[in-house]
C-alpha cells in the first residue's frame, strides 16, 4: 500500500515537472496528451493503495482487472465527495487520452486542446492541466491520511 502511494508521488513529480518545464518550453498538445497520460499512471496507484487497503480489511476478495471496475468498486467503498469527484476525472482523463484530439493555438500560451466526449466539447490548456494537477496534489495527501488513520486503528 505503502508502495503505491510512494509511487503516486513519483508520478505527480513528473507531472509537476511537465507542467512547469517541458509545456512551458514546448507548449504542443503532445505534452499535454503525454501529462495526462502520467495523470492516469498517477490515479492507477492511487486506486490500487485504496484497493490493497480494502482487501487488507477484507471489505473485497480480489481485486478488479478493469479500470472501469476498479473505479466503480471505490466508488462504492468509499462514498466520499472527494474519492469520486477524483475518480470521475480519472474517468474523464482516460476518455480524454483515447480521444483523436484538435489541436489549437500550438506554440503559444493558450495551446489548447479539443475533443468531443460523450457529445461534448472538452478543452484542456495549461490552466486546466494546472487545475487537475492542483486537485491531484490535494487528493494525495486525503488518501495518504484517510489511509494512515485506518493503519492506526
Amino acid at each position: 500500500m505503502q508502495e503505491s502511494l510512494n509511487n503516486a508521488r513519483e508520478e505527480l513529480k513528473r507531472v509537476n515537472h511537465m507542467i512547469y518545464v517541458s509545456l512551458k518550453y514546448t507548449r504542443t498538445v503532445d505534452v499535454l496528451i503525454n501529462i495526462i497520460g502520467v495523470m492516469i499512471d498517477f490515479y492507477d496507484f492511487v486506486m490500487e493503495a485504496l484497493l490493497k487497503q480494502a482487501v487488507e480489511k477484507e471489505l473485497i476478495d480480489e481485486k478488479p482487472v478493469s479500470p472501469r471496475e476498479r473505479g466503480e468498486l471505490i466508488k462504492k467503498l468509499f462514498e466520499d465527495e472527494i474519492i469520486n469527484d477524483n475518480i470521475d476525472l480519472y474517468f474523464l482523463l482516460r476518455k480524454l487520452s483515447k480521444s483523436n484530439p484538435e489541436r489549437e493555438q500550438e506554440y503559444r500560451r493558450h495551446v489548447t486542446m479539443i475533443s468531443y466526449i460523450d457529445n461534448q466539447k472538452e478543452l484542456v490548456n495549461i490552466d486546466i492541466i494546472s487545475e487537475y494537477y492542483a486537485f491531484q496534489k490535494e487528493f494525495l495527501v486525503y488518501v495518504s491520511s484517510m489511509l494512515l488513520q485506518t493503519e492506526n486503528n
